[in-house]
């Protein structure tokens, strides 16, 4: 360990980290040189199963490709999330919610999703390096905090759940995170709005967006049932579920019959008409959520002591909840991981070895240092007409920016 920290290079040298992601969503893989990000791609990009979950071995092989190395170039590689400390949650929850123990899911689990290791010495036969355990909100706190225009800030991570920790909250000084404090599983922000996304019809864990987008249209009717029946709220942002109304602790559903009992309708059907009840119950999870985040950033700030703030999560995502806190002068600057969701956990994980493995320098990029996000596949004009050629589309092909610029406003 001492020995790697002395060797420590300068942004853009050094260490191949490749930073992985898998099993549950959104599947990724990452290539760091030093602190420099070479390549990063969700697996769904090249598999076309959306939100793939597998082993993402057609994100690495890109990853490689590009920085033009092998496998065996790799000097170390780091995982997003704690197995063991996942199965612990897994195993308690199941015998403290089901009236069961589900032994065959239990199982399949603990043979699948345990030993990661196993699973990337075997996918990854040429690499004999080491692996490095992260854990899933670390991995999501490193992924907003290093890329981040900031030497200081605050640090707060928001999703439905890692391995136990739903809300958590850090700091970010120069080349370092602590963390400061989380909220445990079952009461969590991001399970709280995902209930109501199935509710309102739409798929959890991808619909989440259609339920802001709809909250303008309808009035926020119902956040005091909300907040009297299904929850308690502290002062410091603190959530409590009540988990008579849910489901989603045994896996089965995020909601179940006493919540729709609740407000009186059924669940929505997936196409089905979209009235104003519907455009209310959005409105007023929207609102209880931004009153939630504001508690949570507010008390956060306190404890980290920096207006900086940095978020990732999916619920860091609700871009309507994070413009509340720059007008009500909450916070003075923010910057959101533009790759929130578990899709961005390998970067965080695969930064995280760098800056606390390696010990390497961090030089902080005023406009960020993700690069714009430009970090995955790109086709030249040659490629693309050789697809539309492929398949017989009908095409025209214009050689200046400014030629096709006019002709895309002119369109619109």
């Amino acid at each position: 360990m001492e020995e790697n920290k002395e060797k420590g290079k300068n942004k853009g040298e050094g260490y191949l980290i490749l930073g992985i992601s898998c099993f549950y969503h959104d599947s990724s893989a990452v290539l760091l040189k030093g602190t420099d990000i070479i390549a990063a791609a969700q697996e769904e990009r090249f598999t076309r199963k959306k939100f793939d979950k597998s082993f993402p071995i057609e994100s690495i092989l890109f990853c490689l490709e590009k920085a033009k190395v092998d496998v065996k170039d790799i000097d170390l590689i780091a995982f997003y999330e704690d197995p063991i400390l996942k199965w612990d949650r897994i195993y308690k929850t199941n015998l403290t919610y089901s009236r069961r123990l589900n032994l065959g899911k239990l199982f399949n689990w603990f043979n699948s999703k345990l030993n990661v290791e196993y699973e990337i010495y075997k996918n990854l036969k040429d690499y004999k390096g080491e692996i490095l355990i992260s854990q899933h909100h670390l991995s999501h706190a490193a992924s907003a905090f290093y890329p981040s225009p900031f030497n200081e800030s605050t640090i707060v991570v928001l999703d439905g759940i890692g391995e136990w920790a739903c809300t958590t909250i850090g700091r970010g000084i120069n080349n370092r995170i602590e963390l400061l404090a989380e909220q445990r599983f079952p009461h969590s922000l991001g399970f709280l709005y995902s209930a109501f996304t199935q509710y309102l019809g739409f798929k959890v864990d991808s619909g989440e967006y259609k339920v802001m987008g709809l909250a303008p249209y309808g009035k926020a009717i119902y956040s005091e049932i909300i907040k009297e029946k299904l929850i308690s709220i502290k002062e410091n942002g603190v959530l409590e579920i009540n988990t008579d109304y849910f489901d989603f602790m045994s896996g089965k559903s995020m909601i179940n019959s006493k919540f729709e009992d609740l407000f009186g309708k059924r669940k929505r059907l997936n196409g089905s008409a979209l009235n104003k009840f519907h455009f209310d119950i959005a409105a007023s999870i929207q609102e209880v959520t931004e009153q939630i985040v504001e508690k949570i950033v507010k008390f956060a700030i306190n404890l980290a002591g920096s207006k900086n703030l940095v978020m990732a999560g999916g619920v860091a995502l609700n871009c309507v909840s994070n413009g509340n806190l720059l007008r009500k002068g909450i916070v003075d600057k923010i910057w959101i991981q533009p790759c929130a969701g578990d899709g961005g956990t390998s970067l965080g994980a695969a930064l995280f070895a760098a800056y606390n493995y390696y010990n390497l320098n961090r030089f902080v990029n005023k406009n960020d240092d993700q690069k714009g996000s430009y970090l995955g596949p790109s086709f030249s004009n040659e490629n693309i007409e050789k697809v539309l050629k492929s398949f017989d589309f009908k095409y025209e092909r214009y050689e200046q920016k400014t030629e096709l610029i006019d002709l895309i406003t002119d369109k619109i």
